[in-house]
């Protein structure tokens, strides 16, 4: 098969469309013909060296995709050869063929088309893990997104407002913050005009927010314990904005508030696979029903990875960037 490998960390450019070795399933995997493969924050760290791949997967970027499947694994039922399929991945995303365990997959969502269908597994199991599994955001509490206009945070946006809850978002510029109000958001912030902190407060009569999902890391720490409600939940999945921080104890202590901090890629096969199933339970059903959909910004050809990448890198995008297997 061909696959996009990375002979070295660096820029885009280090993305290489090359032969690969092919893929075998064992013990509980199945083996994906790869239709699209999305394009992810951690595939960029990827390519520069700070995120390593665990030990023994993959070593091609790609941490979601959509497919067919064309062979099973020793052990594998509830699948069979030729379903349409969606899948979480360790890495491998980036090929023409990758190994999932079978615990990983989702079956497309009726109403999407397959290639459209790559969108969804990573920033839907993220956004349902972190928001509704570890914060536990209800109806009626205030969630505030920051990078709405990311594929997280236009899915994110969408999956608060289903299950009732207000929704704030940072992002860059009227333009994305259109795009924002027009997936529900009901609080907007140009984080690069305003204070976040301040205009939170103003929008929830000096409340705050009951759930923060936060992309930066160090960067937003302090003005983010600003922004929580008392019992607020602050779920911290990136770190673009640093990694070391000073913590307030006195304001979290004062706030009864929580400060947590999550990856998905490195969690053990159970965890990941009781993430998957919450969400075909619960998820899958919005977006059959045309209430959640994928948004997405562009499709390139995967041998193009590298576009794709400095497309993610400039921020001139909203929602996901797919690529196409050849």
């Amino acid at each position: 098969m061909h696959a996009i490998t990375i002979t070295e960390p660096g820029g885009p450019e280090a993305l290489v469309w090359a032969e690969a070795p092919d893929p075998v399933p064992g013990e509980g995997e199945v083996l994906v013909e790869v239709v699209a493969s999305a394009v992810n924050r951690a595939d960029v760290l990827q390519r520069q060296g700070f995120y390593n791949p665990p030990p023994g997967s993959s070593p091609h970027p790609g941490l979601e995709c959509s497919g067919r499947i064309t062979a099973l694994g020793p052990g594998v039922s509830g699948w069979s050869v030729g379903d349409e399929v969606c899948a979480l991945l360790v890495g491998g995303g980036y090929a023409q063929r990758v190994v999932v365990p079978a615990g990983q997959l989702l079956p497309v969502p009726k109403g999407v088309d397959p290639v459209t269908a790559a969108a969804l597994p990573e920033v839907v199991c993220t956004v349902w893990s972190n928001i509704f599994m570890i914060a536990h955001l209800r109806p009626g509490e205030t969630l505030l997104v920051h990078g709405g206009a990311s594929g997280i945070g236009t899915m994110a946006i969408q999956l608060a407002k289903a299950v009732g809850a207000k929704v704030a978002v940072t992002a860059g510029g009227p333009e994305k913050l259109a795009r924002c109000a027009e997936l529900g958001a009901d609080v907007l912030i140009d984080y690069r005009a305003q204070d976040f902190v301040e205009e939170l407060h103003k929008a929830t009569d000096g409340a705050g927010a009951d759930v923060i999902l936060d992309i930066m890391g160090a960067k937003y720490l302090e003005r983010n314990i600003q922004a929580l409600a008392v019992s607020g939940r602050l779920v911290v999945i990136g770190l673009q904005g640093g990694v070391k921080g000073e913590l307030n104890l006195g304001a979290l202590l004062a706030k009864r508030a929580a400060v947590m901090a999550t990856t998905l890629r490195a969690r053990p096969l159970e965890e990941k696979a009781a993430i998957v199933a919450a969400v075909r339970e619960h998820v899958w059903p919005l977006v059959e029903a045309g209430t959640v959909r994928p948004v997405v910004d562009r499709t390139l050809p995967m041998p193009e990875a590298a576009e794709a990448h400095r497309v993610l890198e400039s921020g001139a995008h909203v929602g996901k960037i797919l690529l196409l297997a050849p």
